[in-house]
This record gives C-alpha cells, structure tokens and sequence, in this order.
C-alpha cells in the first residue's frame, strides 16, 4: 500500500522545486483545506468535503485553462496534485479543531497562494501570446476563482466581492509582474518583488482592515 502511495507522489519527488512550484504546492494544500473547513460549517459529509477541497484548490486554474483554450488542463497531467488537495482536505476532518490555533500561519499561507495562483495564470497566458488586459484577466481567475466556486457551493456570497481586498492584490500583482517584465527585468527576480509586494499588501489589508467601498440599492422597483 505505502509502495503505491509513494509511486503516486513520486512525479513531485523528481520536479525540479523552484521557488513558484514550491509555492504553489504549499498554497493548493492550503486552500483546500480552507475548502474543507467551508463544506464543515455546512454539515457536509466526507465526499462534499473533498469535492469541495478540491474545488477550492484547483478550480481557478481550471476555469482558467478553460477560458483561454490551454488544453490539457494542469491538474489531470499532473495527478499527484489531485491525490494532494483531497488528502490535505480530509486530513483537515481530523486537524479541524486545532485550527483556529494556526489562524495567523493560514492567512499568510493563503496570501503567498494567491500571489503564486495570480502569477502562474499570467505566465499561461504569456505563453499562449494573449494580449495585456487576457493576461492579467486569467492572472485573477487563477487567483481568485476556486474561492469563489468554494463560497457558491456553500450557499454564500463570496468573500471576494464583499468584504476583504483580494481580488485587488491580484490585479497589483499581475499588473506588477508585466511592468517589470516590460522593462527586461530578469523573471526570478521579477516573481521575488511580485511576492513581496503582494504579500505585503494582502497581509497589510487583513492588519488595517483596508476594504473597496461598498454600493448598496435597497429600493425595490415592484
């Protein structure tokens, strides 16, 4: 049993593990378990929760792959992934109740995920030749998607659109990245100033409470 778990994961063993890769890794773990932790507070069972994680974790850039047409779709060319967000979302079944302990380390987690999700979509992009405004288009869904999808499944609105500023870290970052890319900024470095920046202002948001203003229309038309 162990020998064939290892044969699943062994593809991850032998990637070469730079610095967006390991990233990454790290961030669909997370948001997957940010998924299981939702469908836990809607009394899912265990099968809601892995679908749930896994859309959490790999439905933005599923969304994304869709939209511009980058057949096959990451994930199934890379089952190892797929094996590592439904386990990382039961395990968190039994992680459950020590997590409101470890609340700090999973925003700064899922703030280096959403950098590293905006980043790689901007990159497909790139090299399927979109223009500006694609690239960064498909930047954001990877970044901000499968959190949308997770509060949809969960019956609520999504957090994105209504309270925190996220959405607007992405934008930064993907429009960040294409300007130092635009003055031949070497890529390593590009991506280390873009995690910087994003995650000084995501993590700044959260410590300020910074938020979009708000448009609400009670009147009713009938």
């Amino acid at each position: 049993m162990f020998d064939s778990i290892a044969l699943v994961f062994q593809p991850l063993a032998i990637k070469q593990f730079d610095l967006l890769l390991i990233v990454y890794l790290v961030a669909i773990t997370a948001e997957a378990m940010s998924g299981a932790l939702a469908a836990g507070r809607r009394n899912m069972d265990f099968f809601g929760v892995a679908v749930i994680a896994f859309v959490t974790a790999l439905g933005g850039g599923t969304i994304r792959d869709v939209i511009l047409g980058n057949y096959p779709i990451g994930w199934t060319q890379h089952p190892e992934y797929v094996y590592l967000v439904i386990l990382s979302g039961l395990a968190t079944t039994l992680l459950a109740k020590f997590m409101h302990h470890l609340k700090g380390i999973f925003l700064m987690l899922d703030a280096l995920g959403l950098v590293a999700f905006s980043l790689i979509g901007c990159n497909v992009a790139l090299q399927l030749d979109y223009p500006t405004v694609v690239i960064i288009m498909a930047g954001m869904l990877t970044g901000i998607c499968g959190g949308v999808l997770r509060d949809i499944l969960c019956n609520q609105v999504p957090v994105v659109f209504c309270r925190e500023l996220y959405a607007s870290v992405s934008l930064l970052v993907c429009g960040l990245f294409l300007v130092l890319r635009s003055y031949g900024i070497d890529t390593q470095i590009n991506t280390l100033i873009c995690f910087i920046v994003g995650f000084g202002f995501r993590m700044s948001a959260l410590r300020f409470s910074w938020k979009l203003p708000t448009f609400s229309y009670q009147q009713r038309w009938d």
